[in-house]
């Protein structure tokens, strides 16, 4: 049916045969699947967030092992990092326990409420020294206070005036 030229739209001209899409007319089926493909679009944006937290912790210099440890290299010889360290301790109110020499350096041992700290001093070089900070609940892992132990000794080591072995 062909419509002479000038004629205007008329709305019954279109086919009702064809219905609007609506949540009442998509089969069943697909709606679960559409529910889960939502949901893992909206996960999947949380490990790009893990990996940003762990660059920053990394730009600076405090390196994070999922299980909980904290590592960090200074360039100051052992005693000077050992005295920063016992500082650190008693600025934070932790009770420093035991020490022991190590095949390259020494192991501190503290306690702090109910965690049983320990900070690990290896000497890489005469003026290089590596930490490794471990703070246990039970079995589990403390990384917020090895990492803040951490950042003090960097803090005490890195102020300008040099921490003297007593």
């Amino acid at each position: 049916m062909a419509r002479a030229r000038g004629a205007s739209f008329v709305p019954s001209m279109v086919p009702e045969s064809i219905p609007m899409p609506t949540a009442r007319n998509i089969p069943f089926p697909r709606l679960p699947a559409l529910a889960l493909s939502l949901l893992a679009f909206g996960l999947s944006g949380c490990e790009p967030v893990s990996l940003t937290m762990m660059g920053v912790g990394a730009a600076y210099g405090v390196q994070h092992t999922l299980s909980g440890i904290t590592y960090r290299t200074f360039s100051a010889p052992l005693p000077q990092v050992r005295v920063a360290v016992k500082r650190a301790f008693k600025h934070m109110d932790i009770a420093v326990g035991s020490s022991e020499k190590t095949e390259n350096g020494e192991r501190l041992l503290a306690r702090a409420s109910d965690r049983e700290i320990e900070v690990e001093l290896e000497a890489l070089t005469p003026r290089t020294t590596r930490m490794r900070a471990t703070a246990k609940t039970g079995i589990f892992r403390d990384a917020a206070t090895a990492t803040e132990i951490v950042l003090q000794t960097e803090r005490l080591l890195g102020n300008g005036t040099e921490v003297t072995s007593r």
